[in-house]
C-alpha cells in the first residue's frame, strides 16, 4: 500500500531501483548508510541515491512478500527520525480564512490567512499550497511522511487556524469529516453513501491510518460547558489557548480581550471534560519586563493554578504591519535581545513539573519577518546548550522522552505524582528508567465537581485524559524488542487508574478516546457511549 502511494507520487529509473536494493542489501549486512550510498553513486557523476527512494524500493520489497518488514532497516533510511519518536504521527493542517474576534496589538494579518500566521512558515505553506482544502492537506501529508519512512497508521491531526470556535459549525464539521475522510483514504464524493462526519469516524476505527489524537485551537473566552459536548462530537482530544500572560494588566495593554480568571476557569473546565491542555505563554510582551515574566510563569503552577498539560513558550515578535510595530516605531516597545531571551527561558525551564511537556519554545517564523529582536530560529538548542553548560536541567516530558533508547517492562519503575490544579486532584503515572527517562505514562482526573460539564456519561467519573508510551512509532499490532510501545505498559497504567479511581470512590472510568483508539479501549472494558468511552469500577 504505501509503496502504490510513491508510484503515484515519483517514478524511479530502472538504474535507482537497482543501486537503491543494493544499499539495502549492504545495510542488511551492517554497513553504514554513508558507506554504502559512496559504494553505489549514480552513474556520471549524478549524485547519491537519496533515502526517498531507498525508502521506496524497501516498502516495494516488503509489499512484494519478498522481504519480511525490518524496523531495525527502515531506521536506518528513515529521514527526520525525531518526527515520530514521540509515539504518534503529527499531521498539521491549515484552516482558510476567517475574521478573529481578537485584536491582539502584535498579530500580522496577512490575506486570505488565519490572523497570526505568515505565508511563509511550513505548516501556513503547506496550507496555501493546498488551498486550504483539507482533504489535499492531509492526504498529501501522509504520502509525504510515508516517502520518508515514517509510520503513518497513528495519526494525532493538528488543526491550526487561530480560534477554530469562532468558525461556523457547519464548517467545522465539514473540515474535521474531510481530515477523516483523507485517514480513511476515501473521498466521499465518489461515495455518497458516506459523507457524513460519523460515518467518517466510524470507517476510522479500523483505517489504515487511526486518528489516535484531534486538536483545535481556541481563545479562552469562547469556552463553555456547551463548547465540550461540541468538541468532542467532532472527535477533538486536545485543546490549544493562548494564555500569553498571566497578569491582566498585560493582557489589557496586549488588547487580549480576555481575563487571566477566564484562562482559568477555561482551563479548569475542559480538564473536567477530559481534554488535554495546552497554554501558549508569551514573554516579552508590550508593558512586561525580563523579571516580570520570570514572576508571571510562576503563576502557571502551583496550588489551585493551571498546571497545563502541555505548554509552548512563544516570545512576542516584532513582525511589521502590526499595532505592535507602530509602538515599537514610537519608542514604546523594546524587543529583548537574544541573550536577554535564552538567560530568561534557561531560568524559568528548571522550574516545570514533570507532569508537563513544553512542545515549543518559539514561533516557526522565518527571521526575516522580524524587524528587531531575536531571530533565532534555533533558540532552543541554544538554550539547552547554555543549561547544560550551567549544569542545570530541565525535568519536562519532552526533555525526558525515552526515544530510540531501549527498555523493558523490567528496567522501568512506576511512579506516581498527586497535583492540585483548579478544581481537580490529578495524578500523573509514569514508568521512568533508572536513569529518569520517561518510558509511558497516564493522567488521570479526579474532577472536584463531576456536574461542572454537564454530561451525563461524566457523573460520578474520574477521568483518564490520556495515556502515552514513548518510543519510536511503531505501526498498530507490531511488537518489538526492547521498544516501549506495545510491552504491555498502557494496560498497567490504566489498571492502576481504575484502583485509584475505586479508592476515592468513584463508580465510573471514563476515558477521552479518540476515533482510533476506541478498540484498543473496547479491549480493557471500555464501552462507547455517547461522547466518551467508560468502564463501570
Amino acid at each position: 500500500m504505501k509503496a502504490e502511494a510513491w508510484k503515484r507520487k515519483r517514478a524511479y529509473s530502472e538504474t535507482e531501483k537497482t543501486l537503491a536494493l543494493s544499499i539495502l542489501e549492504e545495510l542488511k549486512q551492517g554497513t553504514d548508510l554513508n558507506t554504502a550510498q559512496r559504494a553505489h553513486p549514480k552513474p556520471e557523476g549524478g549524485g547519491f541515491i537519496p533515502k526517498h527512494a531507498l525508502v521506496a524500493a524497501y516498502y516495494q520489497m516488503v509489499d512484494s512478500g519478498e522481504w519480511k518488514a525490518d524496523e531495525s532497516l527502515l531506521q536506518k533510511i528513515r529521514m527526520k527520525p525525531t518526527r515520530t519518536l514521540s509515539g504518534v504521527t503529527t499531521v498539521t493542517v491549515l484552516t482558510r480564512y476567517h475574521p478573529c474576534p481578537g485584536n491582539c496589538i502584535f498579530c500580522p494579518q496577512e490575506d486570505q490567512l488565519p490572523k497570526s500566521y505568515l505565508s511563509e512558515e511550513p505548516g501556513a505553506k503547506r496550507g496555501v499550497e493546498n488551498n486550504f482544502d483539507p482533504y489535499a492537506q492531509v492526504h498529501n501529508r501522509i504520502q509525504a511522511l510515508t516517502a520518508v519512512g515514517h509510520p503513518t497508521d497513528k495519526i494525532e491531526l493538528l488543526i491550526l487556524g487561530g480560534t477554530f470556535s469562532a468558525y461556523t459549525r457547519e464548517y467545522q464539521e465539514w473540515f474535521v469529516r474531510r481530515c477523516f475522510d483523507a485517514m480513511n483514504d476515501v473521498n466521499p464524493e465518489d461515495d455518497p453513501d458516506f459523507n457524513t462526519l460519523q460515518e467518517a469516524q466510524k470507517r476510522n476505527v479500523h483505517a489504515e491510518h487511526r486518528n489516535v489524537g484531534l486538536v483545535i485551537e481556541t481563545r479562552p473566552d469562547l469556552v463553555n460547558p456547551k463548547t465540550l459536548g461540541w468538541l468532542r462530537t467532532l472527535g477533538v482530544t486536545k485543546v490549544q489557548m493562548g494564555a500569553q500572560s498571566l497578569d491582566d494588566r498585560i493582557l489589557a495593554l496586549n488588547k487580549r480581550g480576555h481575563t487571566v480568571q477566564e484562562t482559568l476557569d477555561a482551563t479548569a473546565l475542559l480538564r473536567a471534560g477530559g481534554f488535554k491542555v495546552v497554554l501558549h505563554w508569551m514573554p516579552n510582551l508590550l508593558g512586561a519586563t525580563p523579571e516580570s515574566d520570570r514572576e508571571d510563569f510562576k503563576r502557571l503552577w502551583g496550588e489551585g493554578s493551571f498546571c497545563p498539560d502541555e505548554l509552548k513558550i512563544y516570545p512576542c515578535q516584532l513582525l511589521e504591519g502590526t499595532e505592535l510595530y507602530d509602538l515599537w516605531k514610537q519608542g514604546h516597545y523594546h524587543p529583548y535581545s537574544e541573550k536577554t531571551l535564552l538567560d530568561l527561558i534557561a531560568d524559568i525551564k528548571t522550574s516545570v513539573p514533570r507532569y508537563c511537556r513544553i512542545n515549543r519554545i518559539i514561533r516557526d517564523i522565518p527571521s526575516t519577518y522580524v524587524v528587531e529582536g531575536n531571530k533565532n530560529t534555533s533558540l532552543r538548542q541554544d538554550i539547552q546548550r547554555e543549561m547544560a553548560q550551567r549544569g542545570t536541567r530541565c525535568e519536562c516530558i519532552r526533555c525526558r522522552e525515552i526515544r530510540q533508547s531501549k527498555v523493558t517492562p523490567q528496567s522501568v519503575s512506576l511512579n506516581h505524582l498527586i497535583y492540585h490544579p483548579a478544581h481537580a486532584e490529578e495524578h500523573f503515572l509514569s514508568y521512568d528508567t533508572q536513569d529518569d527517562k520517561l518510558a509511558g505514562f497516564l493522567r488521570l482526573s479526579l474532577p472536584g465537581d463531576s456536574h461542572v460539564t454537564g454530561i451525563i456519561e461524566l457523573e460520578n467519573a474520574a477521568i483518564i485524559r490520556e495515556v502515552h508510551v514513548y518510543g519510536q512509532s511503531l505501526e498498530v499490532g507490531e511488537e518489538r524488542s526492547g521498544i516501549a510501545q506495545h510491552s504491555g505498559m498502557g494496560t498497567r497504567l490504566i489498571e492502576k487508574a481504575e484502583e485509584i479511581a475505586r479508592e476515592n470512590g468513584f463508580k465510573h472510568l471514563a476515558v477521552i478516546a479518540a476515533v482510533g483508539t476506541r478498540v484498543y479501549y473496547a479491549e480493557r472494558g471500555f464501552e462507547m457511549g455517547d461522547l466518551y468511552m467508560v468502564k463501570d469500577l
